[in-house]
């Protein structure tokens, strides 16, 4: 496997339990839950290669065997990947300074339980650290409803896309500029971790307080608005939005995986149905995610669900557009 371009890495950030995912969480880790039928991870490696980049750091924690497992060394992604276990979930700050010794070069941060879609590609944005003009890039996106806001981080900037301040889950917003959790540094955030102290909101060490850390010691950067939808991927119904979504900008009805068994007369509009599927009775399927091996006794019509085999979960509302 050859080294990623300009000695870029990758890294994502996977080890979250995922507890408000439950009950899908329980067995399966969030970040291998399915996007079209394949896992979310698996979509945002094929991200970093496609930027040029294939030394991947993957942080695993809550059943991080099964990520292992699912995804393997990489080399069928095209990529070479390192695997790191979070012991202790004391915040993204905390995560990515445990990597300081695997890192010498700028890398490229994802989180492991975002989908993104992106307006344009990553590489101008790596390219700014690299080329050393910026020694961070912020992935944003304009986000006209104050609460999707506070739900993540706000950036002020000036007309030049220069960062002057980044605020952790705002109460009060003044501004429509989100941070998107896909981050671009180098190595100079780690001097600023290290001085980075835990929060009195979540005692958590906060990648933000970092970054404004890094911001307050002179250091520049800069935010790039390219993202066009974010979906945090935290409860059964953000797994049913996404995958709704992602059907619809592909242009597709649905999505039947392999070796699926259906009696005629079933019906499957707008939903993802897993590999290895058996559908019992002859039923129209709406709106509706299910994973892989599932079998599904229900005789009646299924609408806005989500379905693994041992629970469904209702999504009502979701069908009507996903949220971020």
């Amino acid at each position: 496997m050859p080294e990623s371009k300009s000695g870029v890495s990758g890294v994502i950030l996977a080890a979250g339990k995922g507890a408000r995912m439950y009950p899908f969480s329980d067995k399966t880790p969030k970040p291998i839950l399915p996007i079209l039928n394949r896992p979310l991870l698996v979509h945002q490696i094929e991200t970093m290669r496609d930027s040029g980049i294939t030394s991947l750091h993957i942080v695993v924690g809550h059943l991080g065997y099964q990520v292992a497992s699912v995804l393997g060394d990489g080399e069928r992604f095209g990529v070479r990947i390192t695997f790191h276990e979070q012991e202790s979930t004391l915040g993204l700050a905390h995560a990515v300074g445990a990597l300081e010794p695997h890192l010498p070069g700028p890398f490229l941060l994802m989180l492991g339980d975002i989908f993104f879609q992106l307006s344009s590609p990553l590489q101008p944005i790596i390219d700014d650290v690299v080329s050393r003009r910026a020694n961070a890039s912020l992935v944003s996106m304009y986000e006209p409803d104050p609460a999707m806001v506070r739900r993540n981080f706000v950036i002020q900037a000036d007309d030049d896309r220069v960062v002057h301040r980044v605020i952790e889950k705002p109460r009060y917003v003044d501004s429509q500029l989100k941070g998107c959790g896909l981050y671009v540094f180098d190595p100079h955030i780690f001097d600023a971790i290290r001085r980075t102290p835990r929060t009195a909101m979540r005692d958590e060490y906060e990648i933000t307080d970092s970054i404004q850390i890094l911001i307050d010691d002179g250091y520049r950067v800069r935010h790039w608005p390219i993202v066009e939808r974010d979906l945090n991927l935290t409860k059964a119904e953000d797994l049913l939005a996404i995958n709704l979504l992602e059907l619809s900008r592909q242009g597709l009805d649905h999505l039947i995986g392999d070796d699926v068994e259906m009696p005629p007369g079933t019906v499957i509009e707008r939903s993802v149905i897993g590999a290895g599927v058996v559908i019992q009775h002859p039923i129209r399927i709406t709106n509706a995610v299910i994973l892989p091996g599932v079998v599904v006794e229900s005789a009646a019509d299924l609408d806005s669900v989500v379905l693994n085999g041992e629970h469904l979960v209702y999504c009502p509302g979701v069908a009507a557009g996903p949220a971020s």
